[in-house]
């Protein structure tokens, strides 16, 4: 079928369309549209006049779309009230779909400014649904602690066991490397002077005060953080969450709390086992690189390491695992309902996870080194 064309005073370009336009009667191409529409510089609007139109189909649909698309490109206001009711319908469902390319378009045309306070607006919402998640969190931990709440031993230890045995490969190979690659650093200096023995008291000082606790912490914001993001995700994504509260039963208590106190009573073992493994990393570099005996570099690591690193140490483990549990459960709370935001939870669990952890372990050192221990 052939379509026809007008053009208004006011520069507007109205596509007549007559009797049918289905995909077996050959109707013409977008190309072809598109061709006829540049023959009439100046166009501001299309429009579409349908009043004579009897069959569509698919084709129809799909030259919508396309002109959509060309309209976009060369900034025409593209009008689709003229279409038939299914078709305009079908147009507003293709354009509003979540990560549609021309909605990209429209975000990346918007103004500095407002790209700017879209941001800030957007920041200052979720730092206060921080403070409400980690103000809900501290209630129901006080309502615990008073003895008007509990802890299901079927949520609690189970998760409680994957922090920790579960844990164990991971936290055993990462320490134990990292141990070897700060002795490996310290001896291409400490070598020079033939102070290698020196080597123990850097691994085991870094281990204990704080690279064990930063990279049990990091394991663990990748490892359990996400987890816990991606199980209360897909709870959301399944509306298990809104059936919970149906029931009258708080996910916070439930779900929630239990997972932050598995982590904060995990992380602090966990912290010692890394600063175990990241010692006796740096004892195979000593023993089989340096020439060193196994009860030197065990003497001078003893001599070396006092408590109050060891204290700091398991301090900071004690604050990162809250901060990991709160940030992926957070995440996992704030879920939308669909496959891409259980995997865009999982990831903001990670990330805000292990910013939290520099960001703690900078606040910390700082007032160490402000208070002299």
């Amino acid at each position: 079928m052939d379509l026809g064309y007008r053009l208004t005073e006011q520069n507007e370009l109205i596509i007549t369309l007559d009797d049918t336009f289905l995909l077996n009667s050959a109707p013409p191409s977008t190309g072809e549209v598109i061709d006829r529409i540049r023959t009439h510089p100046g166009i501001t609007t299309i429009a579409f006049d349908t009043t004579k139109l009897k069959q569509w189909d698919s084709a129809l649909v799909n030259l919508v779309l396309r002109l959509h698309r060309h309209c976009d490109q060369n900034h025409i206001t593209f009008v689709s009230s003229g279409l038939p009711s299914g078709v305009h319908r079908l147009f507003q469902l293709a354009t509003a779909a979540p990560g549609n390319a021309h909605n990209k378009e429209e975000r990346r045309s918007e103004p500095f400014l407002q790209r700017t306070g879209t941001a800030a607006i957007d920041g200052a919402r979720d730092f206060l649904a921080l403070l409400t998640f980690i103000g809900e969190v501290f209630l129901t931990l006080l309502t615990l602690m008073r003895g008007r709440g509990g802890i299901r031993g079927s949520v609690f230890f189970p998760v409680l066991m994957d922090c920790t045995a579960g844990a164990l490969p991971i936290v055993s190979l990462i320490s134990c490397l990292v141990g070897l690659i700060l002795a490996f650093v310290g001896a291409v200096q400490l070598v020079m002077f033939g102070a290698q023995i020196y080597v123990a008291s850097l691994v085991g000082i870094a281990m204990i005060r704080v690279m064990g606790a930063v990279m049990a912490g990091v394991i663990m914001a990748g490892r359990t953080g996400a987890a816990f993001a991606a199980q209360l995700g897909t709870m959301e994504v399944n509306e298990e969450i809104d059936a919970l509260k149906t029931l009258g039963i708080n996910p916070i208590e439930f779900l929630v709390l239990p997972r932050v106190l598995a982590l904060t009573i995990a992380m602090p073992l966990l912290c010692v086992y890394a600063d175990l493994m990241g010692i006796i990393g740096g004892l195979l570099v000593g023993i089989f690189m340096l020439d060193l005996n196994f009860m030197e570099y065990f003497n001078m690591t003893r001599e070396s390491v006092g408590l109050n690193s060891f204290w700091i140490g398991l301090f900071q483990s004690m604050v990162f695992g809250v901060l990991v549990a709160l940030a992926g459960c957070l995440k996992g709370m704030q879920c939308s309902r669909s496959a891409s935001a259980v995997g865009d939870a999982t990831t903001g669990a990670v990330v805000s996870g292990i910013v939290a952890i520099v960001v703690a372990t900078a606040i910390i050192t700082l007032l160490c080194n402000v208070l002299g221990i």
